[in-house]
């Protein structure tokens, strides 16, 4: 298990504070007793959570914070946790996310961290977390590196790493690819780590790479890419971005007449696509922990519970925030209380967790550990890709 001089440093903290009180008489208490029990039996904690809720990406942060909600309205009910959410916009943008982390854990005092959203926030957010001795959990963050950033940094969401090799074996059975093209957006880390992924299984899978295209968050035309792309006449795309980019640039091959497939990253992995491309999508294959569709009970339930709180479907962001609060909440349970320290081990030790998402664990380097779905987008819906 990863220890940390942080915890060695609580203990000396809560012998000083034992002595304190002692010299006192033992009568001053806390004005803070959120890690008391609470009057009816729970274990009550502050929980932070940073998330992209205005601008361009604010389809992934409105998701995020929904599957939030509604699972800590549940854990609430079930009376053995009292987490109380405090939530924080980062706009997607790395000094604001950095902003609203200090916030929440030199003002508010939070226990832990939920977020942020993208993993270029996390390159900069995480390491302050770990500083700070604050366990943070990504339930959006895939790039390559995040769990390794600290001892205090976890995430539920399953890295590129192991999702788009999944996509991508997938789409070379199915339509006997011996051919791709590349296109990936060079200006953020989260696509940077997804385009080095699908470069290094090409390589492995002894695919010819066509010609690799870039391109910067928030572009509007990919006619010059689009363009080298479709005269080098691929079997499939494979393609690193977010969904706004992502969709945009489907539209704009089906309009030019490419019609093969595309392989997404994870950020493809959103409804969204949907919305902006439209019929366009059609053909998108991605991976993912979650489907809707799934005949399994648990997800049915959650599927039905979100439709009606806030009237869509769940997409992944969605599902793995709603896992990733009942991952927190039963660390916080185990711990017994709001320490810092006692809730990053018990996160540390979770084996076997059944959630909506299936059966999850966390590796010795805080990493998730689980089985992707592959989908396609078929008829303007994700299905199971057969």
């Amino acid at each position: 298990m990863r220890k940390s001089y942080k915890g060695l440093l609580s203990i000396f903290a809560i012998m000083a504070l034992l002595l304190a009180s002692a010299c006192s008489g033992g009568n001053e208490t806390s004005g803070d007793q959120s890690g008391d029990a609470a009057k009816d039996g729970a274990v009550s904690a502050k929980v932070g959570v940073i998330s992209w809720l205005t601008g361009a990406g604010a389809g992934y942060g409105e998701a995020i914070t929904n599957g939030l909600k509604l699972a800590n309205k549940e854990i609430k009910e079930q009376g053995k946790v009292d987490i109380e959410l405090i939530t924080e916009d980062s706009a997607g943008k790395q000094e604001q996310a950095l902003s609203s982390a200090q916030k929440l854990m030199n003002s508010e005092n939070v226990s832990a961290i939920i977020g942020p959203t993208l993993s270029t926030e996390m390159k900069v957010v995480g390491p302050e977390a770990d500083l700070n001795g604050v366990p943070i959990m990504g339930t959006s963050t895939t790039a390559a590196g995040i769990p390794q950033i600290g001892d205090y940094v976890f995430r539920d969401s399953i890295p590129e790493s192991l999702a788009i090799p999944a996509s991508i074996e997938k789409a070379i059975e199915k339509y006997d690819v011996k051919k791709v093209a590349i296109l990936y957006g060079n200006d953020d880390v989260f696509t940077k780590s997804g385009y080095d992924t699908m470069k290094k299984v090409a390589e492995d899978k002894g695919l010819e790479i066509l010609t690799t295209e870039t391109f910067q968050k928030g572009q509007a035309d990919y006619n010059a890419q689009l363009t080298k792309i479709k005269n080098t006449q691929p079997d499939l795309i494979l393609c690193s971005a977010l969904y706004n980019e992502g969709a945009v640039i489907m539209d704009q091959a089906r309009k030019m007449g490419i019609d093969v497939p595309f392989v997404g990253g994870n950020g493809f992995n959103s409804p969204e696509v949907i919305k902006i491309a439209g019929d366009a999508a059609d053909g998108l294959i991605v991976a993912t922990p979650w489907f809707a569709g799934k005949d399994d009970q648990k997800v049915q339930d959650f599927v039905a519970k979100y439709k009606e709180e806030y009237g869509k479907e769940p997409d992944q962001f969605a599902a793995q925030a709603y896992d990733g609060m009942y991952l927190l909440a039963n660390a916080i349970e185990k711990a017994g209380s709001d320490d810092r320290d006692a809730i990053r081990d018990a996160l540390a030790e979770t084996e076997g967790f059944e959630g909506i998402l299936g059966e999850m664990s966390f590796d010795e380097e805080g990493d998730i550990v689980m089985e992707p779905t592959v989908l396609t987008i078929k008829e303007g819906k994700f299905q199971l890709f057969e």
